[in-house]
């Protein structure tokens, strides 16, 4: 535990997803790329959101990959790191939209190979308030990357156009460069696992104070929680650049200062994390998450021709975004034993990733609903629905809580009275 504990290893491990978002570093590029290759609304977000297709995949081939060729954990998280480098940078040097399709789609298998083992080994190697910031820090550093790797690809965008824009994917190769350097060898991992398997019975649910021994069914209400806000950030990000233009005319180009200003808030939502769920708990962290990201919803979907309203919401969803992510996944030890969470932690990887991939679908299906056209103002339509659908849960999470309190304390009542009738 001692090469976990130190800060150069926390800082060396927390670098390792400093590219993990970067598929949405393209974004501002994204009018710019509709325009030359002449596709449609939906096929220019795909490209930002296929990679998550293929995560899905490869976060499941993951460990299995591990277990055949016996590759250790670090071994895996460099060559993700590596193809991210090598198939980010293939749209830089073509100007086909199925080329580079496939290389977005490669993309997303680099970041699948490594993904889950980079969140799962933070809740083994780390307990308590210090594991609750670590996944608040970890979350921190994937917004971090995208605000670099987004402020890089929209300065070369600006001055050198949108096939340049890829060139940020070079950056991978310095990160995994650092990571290979300071990250200590497997034997490490290996005693962690050795770890999670001697305390895997140790972990005590908050709600039951029981020992956890199997997976909760509660998870199936997060993946379905985590595919909701996924599809909502998504589908905002990749719309923001659309709107804007709408709204400031097609010569406007500053649509990714706006989305590294929101990642900044990101940022900060992350690092404060931690603090959020010392001082108002678990549910009082999600309330703040989720009445934030409506209020962000809100103000993207009802802005009008107001850009700065518009601009309001973009630069506000980040925050309640980031600092629902980091819970998530600080609760899943609660839901499954310490010997399960690389799988548990998959299968909510999965979820982000398809909720970030079916966003353009959802978003469509959202337009349809509400009558509202796939151009213009019309890219704000789905907000709404989102914003409302964040309240609704909300709502759900205090009945939810206010019964089981109800629940518990009728059963404590009647607890004395089992024992004197006895």
């Amino acid at each position: 535990m001692k090469h976990g504990q130190s800060l150069a290893t926390k800082l060396a491990f927390l670098s390792a997803s400093f590219m993990v978002t970067s598929a949405y570093a393209i974004q501002s590029a994204l009018p710019q790329i509709k325009t030359s290759l002449a596709v449609s609304q939906p096929q220019v977000e795909y490209l930002v959101t296929a990679p998550s297709f293929a995560v899905m995949f490869f976060v499941v081939l993951s460990p299995l990959l591990q277990d055949w060729f016996n590759i250790s954990d670090k071994h895996i998280i460099m060559a993700g790191i590596t193809l991210v480098g090598t198939a980010g940078l293939v749209p830089a040097f073509v100007s086909n939209y199925w080329v580079i399709l496939a290389s977005r789609l490669v993309l997303g298998a680099g970041y699948g190979l490594y993904n889950s083992q980079a969140i799962s080994l933070i809740s083994v190697w780390y307990q308590g308030h210090e594991r609750t910031s670590m996944q608040g820090w970890r979350s921190a550093f994937e917004q971090i990357g995208n605000a670099c790797t987004l402020t890089i690809s929209s300065l070369l965008l600006i001055y050198a156009g949108w096939h340049a824009a890829f060139l940020v994917y070079g950056l991978a190769f310095a990160v995994m460069a650092f990571f290979a350097w300071r990250v200590p060898n497997d034997a490490h991992s290996n005693s962690a696992s050795d770890s999670a398997d001697d305390h895997a019975n140790e972990t005590i649910s908050p709600i039951t104070n029981e020992k956890v021994t199997k997976i909760s069914p509660l998870v199936i209400a997060i993946l379905a929680f985590v595919l909701l806000i996924k599809m909502d950030f998504i589908g905002m990000e990749d719309r923001f650049p659309g709107l804007a233009v709408a709204i400031n005319g097609s010569q406007f180009n500053g649509s990714g200062t706006y989305l590294s200003l929101m990642l900044i808030g990101a940022t900060l939502g992350g690092a404060c994390y931690g603090t959020l769920q010392k001082h108002f708990g678990y549910i009082g962290a999600i309330y703040i998450g989720l009445v934030l990201l409506a209020i962000a919803n809100f103000l993207f979907g009802f802005g009008g021709n107001n850009f700065m309203i518009i601009a309001a919401g973009i630069l506000l969803v980040g925050f309640p975004m980031q600092v629902l992510t980091p819970l998530i996944f600080n609760i899943l030890p609660f839901m499954a034993p310490m010997k399960l969470q690389t799988k548990i932690t998959s299968f909510i990887l999965i979820g982000f990733n398809f909720g970030a991939f079916f966003s353009p679908t959802a978003d469509a299906w959202f337009n349809h609903l509400l009558s509202q056209p796939l151009s213009g103002l019309g890219l704000a339509a789905p907000f709404r629905i989102y914003g409302v659908m964040m309240l609704i849960i909300a709502a759900l999470i205090f009945f939810g809580k206010r019964g089981m309190e109800i629940k518990f304390d009728h059963q404590g009542t009647l607890a004395p009275q089992t024992k004197r009738a006895k």
